[in-house]
């Protein structure tokens, strides 16, 4: 889809933006009731306050696209998120469900980073430099396309959940791995693992060439030149000014944060992990927070009895998730009730059988 489809498909009347928040709440909860079981909303950690306490199920993107498989009942998917994970829900439900994306701009510019046509460019380069002696692994937070290309080549996809299993896996199937698309969850995982930083590469597609100054016998991990725009920008600044002003803060941090930045918290996991290991922490307690705004102003109110902050104050929420809004949310529940199709999120079924078997792979690992 073209960039102008993508903008005439969504062009939302002017009348929601003119609509109270108490109308647009009004009439959301009246056709929740209406539609019942027939209808299902996932919605990710990181979406607006506004769009939350409408969510049937919130959670993390892989999270949310199983519980939606299980949902047998619901025909309407209306997944509150972003575009690679509305694609990951069509193709873990059945043919007769429809999965809509609220609002088709809805994008991540993470997975974006890694375009098919770049990764199919790639490969025969890497193939030449390596031999086969590459599997390629792909983060959940990516287009089917890429995840497809994955499972046709034996590979899985991995999510911040589990990356450290994953990625112990895959280096156990062959002599390296190729990591995609963003780069530091990669490098942290594969340093965990034991991997030094002078065995991994950068795969530049930009230029079409590899980014590595060693041996090519001693490159373990090739690292997709991706970053997530939100995490990139909690810095080592950041970590200094916590432990200068707030020494008694224990800093924990999403692992797509830079090397630099994970290896001087105090701890580092996915936005699951984050959730839950400052919800059981002791009452008094003291966090500084490094992922997204929305997510962490949630947990400063879910837990009013710790001093929490976030590791970058001046952080914005990420702002392609929160092009779902309530306006878009009712815009697309009138569409249903009055009988219409918008929005609709559709994988083919070459690619859908393709990434399924990286995902499948993944699932049975974990």
């Amino acid at each position: 889809m073209n960039l102008l489809e993508t903008v005439e498909q969504d062009t939302m009347p002017a009348r929601y933006k003119s609509m109270t928040q108490t109308e647009m709440i009004a009439r959301v909860t009246e056709i929740k009731a209406q539609l019942g079981d027939n209808l299902f909303i996932p919605c990710h950690h990181y979406q607006k306050d506004e769009v939350v306490p409408f969510a049937d199920a919130i959670g993390d993107s892989l999270q949310l696209a199983q519980i939606a498989a299980k949902n047998k009942k619901a025909k309407h998917i209306v997944f509150c998120g972003v575009h690679f994970m509305a694609e990951t829900a069509d193709m873990l439900t059945t043919n007769e469900q429809i999965v809509t994306l609220p609002d088709m701009r809805a994008g991540c510019s993470m997975a974006d980073m890694a375009d098919i046509h770049q990764l199919t460019n790639a490969w025969p380069k890497l193939q030449t430099l390596f031999g086969d002696t590459i599997l390629p692994v792909t983060y959940i937070n990516s287009t089917a396309a890429i995840k497809s290309f994955v499972g046709e080549h034996g590979g899985t996809t991995v999510t911040s959940s589990n990356a450290t299993k994953i990625v112990s896996w895959a280096l156990e199937q062959k002599e390296r791995i190729f990591f995609l698309p963003d780069q530091h969850l990669g490098r942290n995982t594969a340093f965990e693992l034991g991997i030094p930083l002078e065995h991994m590469a950068i795969w530049n597609p930009i230029k079409n060439e590899l980014e590595y100054d060693g041996n090519l016998a001693d490159c373990k991990v090739i690292l997709w030149k991706g970053y997530c725009s939100v995490h990139q920008h909690f810095t080592v600044k950041n970590i200094e000014n916590i432990r200068k002003n707030h020494p008694n803060m224990r800093i924990i941090v999403h692992p797509e944060c830079t090397h630099e930045v994970v290896s001087l918290a105090d701890d580092s996991g996915s936005t699951k992990k984050i959730v839950t290991e400052i919800s059981n922490a002791a009452p008094g307690t003291e966090w500084a927070v490094g992922t997204e705004a929305n997510l962490v102003g949630r947990i400063i109110q879910e837990n009013p009895d710790k001093k929490i902050v976030s590791l970058n104050p001046f952080m914005c929420p990420c702002m392609t998730m929160n092009r779902i809004d309530l306006p878009h949310l009712l815009w697309t529940l009138e569409a249903i009730q009055n009988g219409e199709q918008r929005n609709q999120i559709k994988v083919d079924e070459q690619t859908t059988t393709f990434a399924l078997k990286a995902l499948e792979r993944m699932l049975q690992l974990s």
